[in-house]
């Protein structure tokens, strides 16, 4: 082969590889994942998802991510879901909260939409129906927001004596009304005045424990939501500044450091969410994928937190557990 057409097939090489390789990167689909969390509070469920997604044969390799994160801040769901759908995904998981959901389920009706959330689905109006979803959308439900009352079921064993306990809730939470209705319901039932205590902000979460402290609270349930899941470090040093015993829905935050949770095991929620997506890249049409819901639940106790905070937790409480962190 003479030099010059040697030089020019390498040339030609060269601008046909970098084409080659920009039409394979534009048949890789992309999906997107809008949470209403942060993406540092988030590192362990966005590995359950991959997790997911690599059962059915899906991974970085051969998929694009793109992340939308609103860091509890619900206002900006709705812009960051439009520039989701301007990129043309295939595909919008929402996780952090129905709130996610809801913004994306509004922006489309033609893309699949897979949802992570710990609320009622059908109640919240994202599906008609858990067996079959309808539309383009469908996805796993850790189911706790429904135990709110288990909750404070658990706060009486714990505390027998316990008269006043707080509830603290996301005022600007979808799933707030519905849930301070049945602890309402439930502190009656239980004999407890609930002392009701709102924050949505760093400003009034100190605000609420100050509040409780004043109303000498025996204790706190904290209510589901993704503003306080992305500020638990700073609730479960308030709950050990003012030495009030705290109840939470998931077991991350008692192996933080919280005093005890009771709940669904939320990284199975988003391994769902992943093998869903995966589906869906498939070919399967999101209503005939029913809401994943989970079947056990999770009662984990952090021995060492209840010491420093004087407590002995009863025997029979001890034994139910399914994880004791000492």
């Amino acid at each position: 082969m003479k030099r010059r057409e040697f030089i020019k097939g390498v040339a030609g090489s060269a601008v046909a590889w970098p084409l080659a390789v920009r039409a394979q990167q534009a048949e890789i689909p992309v999906i997107g994942f809008l949470s209403s969390r942060s993406s540092d509070d988030s590192k362990f469920l966005v590995r359950a998802f991959l997790d997911g997604l690599k059962e059915i044969g899906f991974s970085e390799g051969n998929i694009g991510i793109e992340y939308r994160w609103a860091d509890g801040k619900y206002d900006e769901l709705p812009n960051l879901v439009t520039d989701l759908i301007n990129r043309k995904v295939r595909a919008i998981v929402t996780a952090g909260s129905e709130t996610s959901a809801l913004a994306a389920k509004s922006a489309t009706a033609t893309i699949p939409i897979v949802f992570a959330t710990g609320d009622d689905p059908v109640k919240g109006g994202l599906v008609s129906s858990i067996n079959r979803p309808n539309g383009n959308i469908t996805g796993a439900t850790g189911s706790a927001s429904v135990l709110v009352a288990k909750r404070l079921e658990l706060i009486r064993e714990l505390l027998p004596q316990a008269r006043v306990i707080g509830f603290l809730v996301n005022p600007k939470g979808t799933n707030q009304k519905d849930d301070v209705a049945e602890a309402q319901a439930a502190a009656r039932s239980l004999a407890m005045d609930l002392v009701l205590v709102t924050a949505s902000d760093e400003i009034e979460l100190d605000r609420a424990f100050s509040t409780l402290s004043e109303r000498r609270a025996n204790a706190l349930s904290v209510n589901l939501d993704p503003f306080f899941a992305a500020r638990r470090n700073k609730i479960i040093a308030l709950a050990a500044h003012y030495q009030i015993p705290t109840m939470y829905y998931f077991d991350y935050w008692t192996r933080d450091g919280g005093l005890i949770s009771y709940g669904t095991n939320l990284s199975n929620v988003y391994r769902q969410c992943g093998v869903y997506v995966g589906k869906i890249l498939r070919g399967a049409k999101p209503s005939e994928l029913p809401v994943v819901q989970p079947t056990t639940f999770e009662l984990v106790i952090n021995n060492k937190t209840a010491k420093e905070l004087g407590l002995t937790v009863p025997a029979t409480l001890l034994a139910r557990a399914d994880d004791i962190i000492e």
